[in-house]
Order: structure tokens, then sequence, then C-alpha cells
């Protein structure tokens, strides 16, 4: 080396030691706390520090409404899970309309027994009066919200929504008599449109096929046995509490209670095609249908949100940052069980999020599901 090169060797190595020096480094992230580090489990099948890190930012994060609960399960076991203050293991969470996958398996079950057949008319007594055009509904038409009854799911006046008035107000005793009385407003399968009172008529076939009569209590008492025998029992699920009306009838689309535990459950079996421990407690093909779209809705199965592309601007779930195969339950302000088989996932979010909340809060949870690649790749 000549004596020329050293001091410009030296010079170069101070430039570049005082050029960093001065430029800004990339932002350090907060240390996590003993909270958020003791809700992620020793094998998450994620990087923990990253993991610890994006569920407490969906506690924590302004914007994003409150979250009461999250599970994380992965390929089975639990990966992550935390509760907001106030709430617990033992909390028991209202479904909202996350009731309506619940009723979907209870009729695939009942599909599986030979009591029921996806493509026949619906067994309502009232539309099989001659000429009623109501007769040409069929099971499938219910289950995929194409039943083309006259409904308003929810407006600007609430107590004028058909799903307030069957719940709440002139329809609450006898919600299926309300629902079944709707008048046609589309040809039966023609339309999606999304419909609590729907799966209401659902549950109500569910009663009459069970019961061996057609009283209150007789209904309550068939539909809660089986649900019990061929489900919640199986499953482990201690906590369930369905809702039923004053005439019998489950309140299918909307109301049923249980802990963020038993919610992963029920993601868990769907996410095993049906099976649990080696018993298959619901037909797989029939779970397979659940998670098939319509021509009407490629976005929804059967009773059951898709993670596929609607062609509109605003998805309830988020297509382009998860697997197409994903599917979900989802209930009013922000209740979500969340399965992606492809990932080996289930996620459970409880909580209260407005609407701009939610489409915040999703993201959120994407961030999650982002952390799990998908699997065989």
């Amino acid at each position: 080396m000549s004596v020329w090169s050293r001091p410009l060797i030296a010079l170069a190595l101070a430039a570049t030691s005082l050029a960093s020096c001065g430029a800004p480094g990339p932002a350090e992230e907060p240390p996590l706390s003993d909270e958020a580090l003791s809700a992620v489990t020793a094998d998450p099948g994620a990087p923990t520090k990253a993991l610890a890190r994006e569920v407490d930012d969906l506690f924590r994060m302004e914007g994003l409404g409150e979250t009461r609960a999250l599970i994380v399960m992965h390929d089975g076991k639990l990966a992550a899970e935390r509760y907001g203050a106030g709430y617990d293991a033992e909390t028991r969470f209202v479904s909202w309309s996350m009731a309506k996958t619940v009723t979907a398996l209870l009729i695939g079950q009942l599909v599986g027994d030979g009591l029921l057949r996806l493509d026949e008319p619906a067994p309502v007594p009232r539309w099989q009066r001659s000429g009623d055009p109501r007769a040409d509904i069929t099971l499938r038409h219910l289950l995929q919200m194409r039943a083309g009854l006259e409904h308003t799911e929810a407006g600007p006046v609430p107590y004028e929504s058909s799903e307030v008035r069957m719940l709440f107000l002139d329809g609450r005793d006898d919600m299926a008599d309300y629902a079944t009385a709707q008048p046609p407003e589309a040809e039966p399968g023609e339309k999606f449109e999304y419909s609590s009172n729907t799966t209401v008529i659902l549950a109500d076939i569910a009663a009459r096929t069970l019961a061996d009569a057609d009283h209150a209590e007789a209904r309550r008492r068939a539909v809660s046995d089986y649900l019990d025998a061929r489900l919640f029992e199986p499953l482990g699920m201690t906590s369930m509490v369905p809702e039923f009306d004053r005439a019998g009838t489950l309140v299918g689309g909307s109301l049923m209670h249980a802990t963020a535990r038993d919610w992963a459950k029920l993601g868990e079996l769907m996410r095993r095609k049906g099976s649990h421990r080696g018993e298959q407690l619901v037909p797989r093909s029939w779970i397979e249908k659940m998670v098939a779209p319509s021509a009407a809705s490629p976005h929804y199965g059967l009773q059951t949100w898709l993670n596929r592309p609607n062609g509109e601007p605003e998805h309830p779930l988020f297509p382009n940052r998860a697997p197409q195969s994903m599917f979900a339950m989802i209930g009013h302000m922000g209740q979500y069980v969340i399965v992606s088989p492809e990932q080996g996932l289930t996620i459970v979010r409880l909580g209260h999020s407005n609407r701009e909340e939610r489409i915040a809060m999703l993201q959120q949870v994407a961030d999650i599901m982002e952390l799990y690649p998908v699997q065989g790749r």
C-alpha cells in the first residue's frame, strides 16, 4: 500500500462513520409488555415477538374499536389467547349473526340423517297452498340467502327493518310465523339478499323435523337436545347457550352465547371438514357445500362468508391479503370466527366495533394472519 493510499482510506472511513451517525435509522419499536408476551404460547407456529406485537396492536391501537377476546389456533394448537379488561376465558359472548353458521351445521346434520333434502321445496306448511310461488323455494335457496322473500335487513330507521321487527317488535313471540309470512319479491334463486329472518325459517324447519309435537316446549327441547348430543357435547362446548323465542323456535340467526374458546372449537370443526377426534360430526361433503359460492354471491356459501372477490369496493373480509379458501362466521359489531385451512388457522375475535372500526380492525387481523405462511409453500 502506498503512502498516498493510507490517508485516503482513513478519510473515506471517517466520512462513512459521520454519515452513519447523522442518518436516521429505523424507528425502534417499544418493548413488549408482560401482558403482550404472556398472550402467546411457547410454540405459536410464528415468530413469538412478532405475534405478540400484532396481538397487542389489536387490543391497543386507536380506531379499531374494543377487542374483548382473541384466540389464535394454529394446526389445532393454541397459539395466542388474550382478553380485554372485564372479560376472561369464562365469559360468554353473544354470537349475533355467527349463529347463522351454527344453524347451517344443524341443517347439514339433518340432511346427513336423511331427514331433509337440499334441493327439494322447503317444508314450510304456509307455502304449500295451491298457487303460492313460495312453494318453489328450496332448502338450498334459504341457506344461500336466495329465497326471494321481501326483506330489509337494516335501514336508516331501525324499527322499520324486517330483522328488528322480527327480533324485538311485532314478530318477537313467533319469529318463524313472521318470517314465513313475508311475500315474494323475486324469483327463488334469482338474487342474494342477506336476511336474518331467512335463518329463522331454517331453524323452524329443524324444529318441525325433530319435534314430536308442535307446542313450544317440545320444539325447544327437541332442537336443544339434538344440538347438545350431536354437536356441542362431542366438541366439549359446555358454555353454549342458544336462545329460543316464545314459540320454541331457535333464534338461529342471531342469539347464541359461548366462550371464545368454544367459538374456536366450532371454527376448528369446520377447518377439519366436520371431523373431531376421528368422528365425523358433520358430513364432510356438507362442510364443502358450506364454503362453496353460489352464482348469485361469490362471497357467500351456506350461511357462511367467503374470502372471495365480490366485485364490490367493500368486502366483509380481505381477499387481497389471505387465501380465497378462507371463510368466516361474522356477527354484528365485530364478532368473527375466521378459518384459513391453507394456513392451518382459526382466529376468534370478539368485541365491539362500528363499521369504520371493523374495516380497520380486519386489516390488523390480516397482519396477524400474514405471520403464518400458506402450508406447503
